[in-house]
């Protein structure tokens, strides 16, 4: 019999001031058994810094990700069915990143964790034609503080300025800054 997923909700309030974006998101989230909570606050990250800030091309959604190897984490189709947003949690290998690229308008990729610079090493140069294509870091310390603001149900405030993000859970208070490793300025932290 296979492990089922565990559901987290999470009251998502976003205030991002580079962008103009100010948001709430009631948000279920399925932990899949192979994944961390490490993991699931980082798609959860991903979500805040990659959200629309209109729907005019769709929304942001979280796909199947590690259940379906044809999905991302997240995804944005617009009113047509035409993928928009592609975004990737972890490290993926640089084949799975070339065929969002052929796929999708923009492909956003939030990796973590202390063994990135050598992934990337290996990645770099495979993926340096993608110009749709932005791969931002979140450093292996802030990662793992992010675990720990996980809960089945949680209330998390996000802000963003001048690319830095400061989470707040409860009395909880994170500050994350995320590197961005690849790909020209646009939206995400630092737009």
């Amino acid at each position: 019999m296979a492990l089922k997923s565990t559901v987290y909700k999470a009251a998502l309030t976003l205030s991002d001031l580079d962008r103009g974006l100010y948001a709430d998101h009631a948000l279920t989230l399925a932990l899949h058994p192979s994944e961390t909570e490490e993991r699931l606050m980082v798609r959860l990250l991903a979500f805040a810094l990659e959200a629309a800030p209109d729907d005019h091309r769709g929304t942001l959604q979280f796909a199947r990700g590690l259940s379906d190897a044809d999905e991302p984490d997240l995804w944005q189709h617009d009113l047509t069915g035409q993928l928009v947003h592609w975004v990737e949690v972890g490290q993926p290998d640089a084949r799975r990143l070339q065929r969002a690229a052929s796929r999708a308008e923009r492909v956003s990729l939030y990796c973590y964790a202390s063994s990135v610079p050598v992934w990337w090493a290996g990645v770099e140069r495979d993926l340096a034609r993608l110009s749709n294509l932005r791969v931002w870091q979140v450093d292996a310390e802030q990662s793992r503080a992010l675990a720990a603001l996980a809960q089945r149900s949680m209330q998390i405030t996000v802000t963003v300025q001048d690319g830095i993000v400061w989470i707040a859970s409860g009395d909880q208070h994170l500050e994350v800054r995320p590197t961005r490793l690849f790909g020209s300025e646009g939206r995400g932290p630092t737009a």
